[in-house]
């Protein structure tokens, strides 16, 4: 089939990824338009992406791969800790959050160094 379409086909695969890509996304914001902010599925659409981001997070945590896997388990949950620690104290703040927990990662290693 790749030689029926000649030199074309590259090009017909990165069009068709295209409308793959977007149209999902023009049917997402179509169908989000219609859902009430308050209704039980945008709840649940909430809580799943909360779910999410509590699992990626806890495996960087639990089981990282790359530069993280040589910081000690004790100074990836004590940044944890203080980034938790931060966005409640600065009223659920993720900016702060995010500081507080790679500040004190970064400065853990910086005074105690790698494995």
């Amino acid at each position: 089939m790749v030689e029926a379409l000649g030199t074309y086909w590259p090009y017909l695969v990165v069009v068709a990824g295209g409308l793959v890509t977007y149209g999902i996304r023009v049917f997402g914001v179509a169908l989000a338009g219609r859902i009430s902010v308050d209704s039980q599925v945008f709840q649940w659409v909430g809580c799943i992406a909360y779910g999410l981001l509590a699992a990626l997070i806890a495996r960087m945590i639990l089981m990282p791969v790359g530069v993280l896997q040589e910081a000690p388990l004790t100074f990836r949950v004590a940044g944890l800790a203080a980034a938790l620690a931060a966005f409640f104290l600065v009223r659920r703040n993720v900016l702060a959050g995010c500081i507080a927990g790679v500040g004190t990662l970064v400065a853990l290693t910086a005074l105690f160094g790698l494995k």
